[in-house]
């Protein structure tokens, strides 16, 4: 939903000029400077105040035949405009509302085509357009974000093309990168001064996505999946890309591209408050959204299915699932999944043996939980009107399609196309096996959430989820939307007791490091990752996750620091929740209570317990009183975290 005042200035009209030409746009604060030139190409260079953080960086596109935009460009027409609005957002990730504030400049060129460059006050971008009558192959797009110094950036190192966009962020040097080595989106250049540069796109639609490679040098350039001529399978999920064209998209020739973004501050903290791809994105594209519902999901695939303390024999089977909705109903968490194994693979029309889907949805609807089903993206892709015309006869509400692994053109339009018969059938989406958000969420909303992080199920098999890449991904990944971690581990190791461990997983960090997620990580479709006989052992952690929301009215990023450690407050109504979660390193911060209105509040406090540095599981459950003008030292384990409801 869009809201309410826009102001629009239009000024300053260029025509026939071919060289020699800069055009100057500021951020409404005046803070971040974009100087574009066009002589033989059209280049961008950003400022921060005076200090240069981009030196010039060209930018074209490549439609084939020695046709290239941007290249010996002509200015016909420079628009500028100013617009201040109020975006309020079907589904609330970090606010209730958005200030869109920006200046932009479009310049037209002679033959058919532009670039539109924005300025906010928290970074830049910039995006091609067409207005040709015929279709367009886009041969390549020259995207360059040329740094100038030799900066260090958070690098989320790709092998391939086809992948699950789940990396760990590498600190390099920009120079240290060659041309052979490349990354997935985003990726955060870190600047002298507490500067940070984060880099990844927007509006994604009918394109391919764009990945970015070294040259050995201090610059960045696009590199983009090729247009698949030919495609197998491994097995019934893993894609097989045998053929690629020389070109990376087919489209019409009237039309804009996505948006290149540079979100730039000058605190860590304000990474994560940036709100930028989703302004960028397009607008709903829904008429009715008030089926759609945020929540929590209690989830089967992590754990195993390991219930205990039943009379029954757990495993993919009816009456495990049955005690996964009585555990959803009794405690207010929304969802169940029914994840890998409920159906034969290879055919989502032939259920397991040992599973009476119908009874399961008659058991879901008397106890008015919600049932997600998972599905194998080609499966659902080979049998999709017959598999979703069953879904909705169950009664499902959602679907988790896993295991794309691409982003050339045809996989983002089968993201499109699956949430549009998502929405037609009034069903929410998670997306696993995906690439990083670019703005689909805001058009599509039922797209709560997605995967295209490294996240808690990949303790199941090796030991890089440690709480220092848990701290480093609210300031990249999250930046960019919401993403699926799956948090909620109740089995919490020390790093020297850590095992990776397929059927019994547990996590590095402590438990107040896991309960702090649910304030810190941003996903609107929460899972509860641990089985429901855990949460049931752990009563005081069950009645804090049975009461977290998933999404936030308000967002106060108190403290962080990318890799080390972070601290923020969200509001949701009148309560307030606060996570603080360190790397390995123990930490004593001071939580400033300001942000809370008047009188006295109630707070739930959970602590590292004394002995959290020896035992992960160990934490303190305390109550008392607090207002706006206390402070407080909270401390933080090696692994740690603190969390606590503010009534």
């Amino acid at each position: 939903m869009l809201a309410t005042a826009a102001v629009l200035l239009l000024a300053g009209i260029a025509t026939g000029q071919s060289s020699g030409n800069t055009f100057d746009l500021a951020s409404p604060d005046g803070r971040i400077r974009v100087q574009v030139g066009v002589a033989e190409d059209v280049t961008r260079t950003v400022f921060v105040g005076e200090t240069r953080v981009l030196a010039p960086s060209p930018l074209s596109m490549d439609l084939g035949g020695g046709r290239i935009l941007g290249r010996e460009p002509v200015v016909e027409r420079s628009d500028t405009r100013s617009i201040r609005r109020t975006i309020r957002p079907v589904i609330r990730v970090k606010t209730a509302e958005i200030l869109d504030h920006f200046n932009e400049l479009t310049l037209s060129f002679k033959g058919g085509y532009g670039v539109i460059f924005r300025a906010y006050d928290d970074g830049v971008a910039y995006r091609f357009f067409t207005k040709l009558e015929e279709e367009i192959r886009v041969a390549s797009e020259e995207v360059v974000f040329d740094f100038g110094r030799n900066h260090h950036i958070y690098f989320p190192e790709e092998k391939s093309l086809v992948t699950h966009s789940e990396r760990i962020y590498l600190h390099v040097p920009l120079a240290e990168i060659g041309p052979d080595r490349f990354c997935s989106l985003p990726a955060l250049v870190d600047l002298e001064k507490g500067v940070k540069v984060l880099l990844t796109e927007a509006d994604l639609i009918d394109y391919p996505g764009l990945f970015l490679r070294g040259s050995g040098s201090p610059s960045l350039h696009g590199k983009f999946p090729g247009v698949v001529l030919e495609c197998g399978m491994k097995g019934d999920r893993n894609p097989m890309v045998k053929r690629r064209g020389d070109h990376i998209a087919v489209t019409r020739g009237e039309r804009s591209f996505p948006w290149r973004v540079m979100i730039i501050t000058e605190s860590d903290a304000d990474l994560v408050r940036s709100q930028m791809v989703y302004k960028l994105a397009r607008p709903l594209q829904l008429q009715d959204t008030s089926w759609i519902k945020p929540g929590k999901v209690a989830w089967d695939w992590y754990n195993a299915n390991n219930v205990h303390g039943v009379d029954f024999r757990a495993g993919v089977n009816t009456r495990t699932y049955k005690y996964y909705i009585d555990f959803a109903a009794a405690h207010g968490i929304e969802y169940v999944i029914l994840d890998e194994g409920w159906y034969v693979l290879g055919d989502l029309l032939k259920t397991a043996p040992d599973m009476d889907l119908p009874e399961i949805f008659r058991h879901a609807r008397k106890k008015k939980v919600g049932l997600i089903l998972w599905v194998v993206w080609k499966t659902l892709e080979d049998q999709l009107h017959e598999a979703m015309d069953q879904f909705r006869k169950w009664g499902a509400v959602g679907i988790k399609v896993d295991f794309m692994q691409r982003d050339d053109q045809w996989m983002v339009n089968y993201y499109e196309r699956i949430a549009r018969i998502a929405a037609d059938n009034k069903m929410v989406v998670d997306f696993h096996g995906s690439y990083k958000p670019a703005g689909l969420r805001r058009a599509f909303p039922n797209v709560l959430t997605r995967e295209g992080v490294k996240g808690l199920e990949n303790n199941k098999w090796c030991d890089l989820i440690t709480p220092e890449h848990n701290v480093t991904l609210p300031f990249i990944r999250m930046v960019a939307g919401p993403m699926d971690y799956t948090p909620g581990s109740m089995t919490n190791a020390r790093k020297k007791n850590f095992k990776p461990l397929f059927t019994r997983p547990m996590s590095q960090g402590t438990r107040c490091h896991q309960l702090a997620m649910y304030v810190v990580f941003e996903s609107p479709l929460q899972m509860l990752a641990d089985s429901p006989s855990m949460y049931l052992r752990e009563k005081e952690c069950l009645e804090f996750l049975s009461a977290v929301p998933t999404v936030w009215d308000d967002t106060k990023v108190l403290d962080g620091r990318v890799g080390d450690y972070i601290l923020l407050a969200r509001k949701s109504g009148e309560d307030w929740y606060v996570g603080a979660m360190t790397d390995w390193t123990a930490r004593e911060l001071t939580l400033d209570f300001s942000f809370l209105g008047p009188g006295t509040h109630d707070i739930v406090m959970y602590r590292d317990g004394v002995n959290a540095d020896r035992y992960g599981n160990d934490y303190r459950k305390h109550t008392g009183k607090i207002s706006r003008r206390d402070r407080m030292k909270i401390r933080l384990a090696p692994g740690g975290g603190w969390a606590a409801r503010i009534r």
